[in-house]
């Protein structure tokens, strides 16, 4: 395999880490942190990427690690926002992160996983204020 499978790799294991990072952080206010858990993301994807290869897959790590942390921040708060336990979130979080860095190792997934946890955390962020109706919307008054 080429360094464009081993950058892949790093990516999608730093952002399964970074999606695990991002759901221990506390967040009483979304930015600050997102900004540590982008941080921690960073230094978590770096250490990877150079456990894997060299600098090249060092920078795929970083990147990879501080965009699953940073999408998995609006979905912990908005989950704990529903009224989910802390624990809770950041069990299932900790099992989609590691189901993440798992599927990292198919040839070219580690880069969609970088790509599509953001935009997967826009998507949920951009519903978030609407509730599902259910059968509530069958009731007649």
């Amino acid at each position: 395999m080429g360094a464009w499978y081993w950058i892949g790799v790093a990516a999608g294991i730093a952002a399964g880490v970074g999606i695990a990072l991002g759901a221990l952080v506390p967040e009483r206010r979304p930015w600050p942190a997102a900004a540590i858990a982008a941080c921690l993301g960073a230094a978590a994807g770096i250490g990877i990427g150079q456990l894997v290869g060299g600098w090249a897959e060092a920078v795929g790590g970083g990147s990879g690690g501080v965009l699953g942390a940073v999408s998995s921040v609006p979905i912990v708060a908005g989950a704990l926002r529903a009224g989910g336990t802390r624990l809770g979130v950041a069990t299932i979080l900790a099992l989609v992160g590691l189901t993440a860095a798992a599927l990292g190792f198919v040839p070219g997934l580690g880069y969609l996983e970088a790509v599509a946890a953001p935009a997967l955390a826009l998507r949920l962020r951009s519903r978030g204020g609407r509730r599902f109706a259910g059968l509530r919307i069958l009731a007649r008054d």
